[in-house]
């Protein structure tokens, strides 16, 4: 079943800036997921308009040139707040143990450290109100889930769905009365499994009513059952949805689709 939409996602290129930040907080929200602030002049006018925006950390030191910060470590990562006037930006990390340059850098770097931020150099924002939300994702996907419930009208209807290892892990979203948050456990199983399994379980009769935003993001082998859910067995279009591996088992370079 197809229905006229009552929203649009809408494709904007922004100019590419690379601005040099510190980090200046750090906040445990679960044993393996953090909250980093980075304050700096250079982010006086930050702006990132769609939930499902990323931007690029360069690890390097604070001296360095411009050609020295694109070639030193970097990882992508979604914008979750920021205050353009004072310079502030909050960002989000997933740990995965004490390997790569990420995870040890946000778990234990010196507050003060130096680290650059790339871009976001474009946005997918929508516009419109869908009549119903569906959003599903892993921990790497918390920060555009929450963005997304911000968004919504306090009457919004839908459901979020979070993977998470078990409950010492679960990651709190705030979201209207209507929008039901589960929170799925995972175990010892692969990242993306449990995930999986909840929306191969869901079926036709559990379509919402009217036209549905789907985002789904997650290990990249996630994106065939959203896709299989989302079109084939609800009936939505292609610029409905956004279903999407936000990374790939094995490969710490791997850049999410924009």
């Amino acid at each position: 079943m197809t229905t006229q939409t009552a929203f649009t996602l809408e494709r904007r290129m922004l100019d590419l800036r690379f601005r040099q930040a510190r980090l200046t907080s750090r906040a445990w929200i679960t044993p393996q997921y953090v909250r980093l602030r980075l304050e700096g002049e250079e982010l006086r006018g930050f702006d990132s308009p769609g939930a499902d925006d990323h931007l690029r950390l360069f690890f390097a030191p604070a001296d360095a040139s411009a050609d020295e910060v694109r070639a030193a470590p970097s990882r992508e990562y979604t914008p979750l707040e920021w205050d353009a006037e004072e310079g502030t930006l909050d960002i989000e990390f997933v740990l995965h143990g004490d390997d790569g340059v990420a995870g040890p850098w946000a778990a234990s770097a010196p507050l003060g450290s130096a680290v650059a931020v790339g871009g976001p150099r474009g946005s997918m924002v929508l516009e419109g109100c869908p009549d119903a939300w569906f959003l599903a994702g892993d921990e790497t996907a918390v920060p555009a889930m929450r963005r997304f419930a911000r968004s919504m009208d306090a009457d919004a209807v839908g459901r979020i769905l979070v993977e998470v290892p078990d409950a010492a892990h679960e990651i709190p979203i705030d979201a209207p009365a209507g929008v039901e948050v589960r929170q799925i456990h995972r175990g010892e199983a692969p990242a993306g499994s449990a995930l999986a399994a909840a929306l191969n379980a869901l079926g036709a009769q559990d379509r919402p009513h009217g036209s549905i935003f789907g985002f789904v993001a997650a290990e990249q082998a996630i994106v065939r059952p959203a896709r299989a859910l989302l079109l084939d067995r609800w009936g939505l279009t292609t610029d409905q949805i956004v279903a999407k591996g936000y990374w790939k088992s094995g490969e710490t370079e791997y850049h999410a689709p924009h």
